[in-house]
């Protein structure tokens, strides 16, 4: 089996840097081929990906932007390997990664996997809040974060493998986006192949953003969700519903407290309070534990709020996706 690592970049020639770096140290004994795609950046990499080309069997193209789903099609179409793993630019690799990913395949084959991430020592207070927010098991179910308490896992293209055969049969990523890598995981479910986590193949995920960022970023997680149930009704769990629920709730709680009903607020300054214990439980830092708090916050809020309007464009005021949010397609 010969992997490709499938990479798009746009505007992040040092991220790229350290996620080649990182490649250089894999305890992997095969030979593997890295195939960057430069989306139209303005601030390009090929002088970073030259620096790398006498360690790394590597190749690097420069295309117009069309987003990160094309991106990787263009990626996979041009690779030579017969098994593609597809990472955000903003990765860093363990040098175990390869191997993990290889002996998990031998042992179980699947035509796509996901695998989960985490946060460096090196990181900032900001990126190891979200990294918490977005993994665990308080807030996601820890699906991100490794958890295998799930019936059918949906890879996330930051960090997901995925066969020649099934990208040759699937045609690859839509054009949505976010949500092309569950639309894509979706497809292949009903071409009849499977998908799996290995909880083991985890990145170093560096989510260079800040609060407004990282709230733009979940609000379209929650805008895309809708249009995908749309599209799948059958795949559709109420469990997408939970952050709006827990937004419409906690505005409830404020309204009893004027009637002198204060035991729903109560009952979410208990939710934040084990935000707050479990976070420092696992970062070692009362600052990084107060950020948790925030970053929770901002996700249950900002994919709230992008689902319930989502929702209701597509399944109350009967839009068509691409017409009620353009901003999640790319042409």
């Amino acid at each position: 089996m010969l992997f490709s690592f499938i990479i798009p970049v746009y505007n992040r020639p040092e991220e790229i840097e350290e996620l080649l770096q990182s490649m250089t140290q894999f305890n992997f004994e095969a030979p593997f081929e890295v195939v960057i795609v430069e989306d139209g950046s303005s601030m390009p990499c090929e002088h970073i990906v030259e620096k790398y080309k006498n360690t790394l069997q590597i190749s690097y193209y420069f295309k117009p932007n069309s987003g990160p789903g094309n991106s990787r099609n263009f990626g996979m179409q041009k690779a030579k390997g017969n098994y593609f793993i597809i990472l955000d630019s903003d990765c860093i690799l363990p040098k175990e990664y390869l191997t993990v990913v290889s002996q998990s395949l031998q042992n179980h084959y699947v035509d796509c996997f996901g695998g989960p991430d985490k946060a460096l020592p090196t990181f900032s207070n900001i990126q190891k809040s979200i990294n918490f927010s977005m993994t665990s098991f308080l807030t996601t179910g820890g699906i991100r974060g490794g958890s295998e308490k799930v019936d059918k896992f949906q890879p996330r293209s930051f960090n997901m493998g995925l066969s020649k055969n099934a990208f040759e049969i699937s045609k690859g990523f839509g054009n949505i986006h976010p949500g092309e890598d569950p639309d894509l995981s979706i497809r292949l479910w009903e071409l009849g192949l499977q998908t799996k986590l290995i909880k083991e193949a985890y990145v170093y995920h560096k989510r260079r953003i800040d609060w407004n960022k990282f709230y733009i970023q979940v609000n379209k997680f929650g805008k895309a969700r809708p249009i995908l149930n749309f599209w799948y009704p059958k795949y559709t769990k109420l469990t997408f519903w939970f952050p709006s629920f827990f937004l419409l709730g906690f505005i409830l709680s404020l309204i009893l407290i004027v009637f002198s009903l204060p035991i729903l607020f109560y009952l979410y300054l208990a939710y934040f309070g084990m935000i707050f214990v479990s976070s420092l439980v696992q970062n070692k830092s009362v600052t990084i534990a107060v950020y948790s708090i925030i970053a929770t916050a901002i996700q249950f809020y900002g994919y709230g709020i992008g689902y319930l309007k989502s929702f209701t464009n597509v399944f109350f005021l009967k839009k068509k996706p691409q017409e009620a949010h353009p901003e999640l397609f790319f042409k």
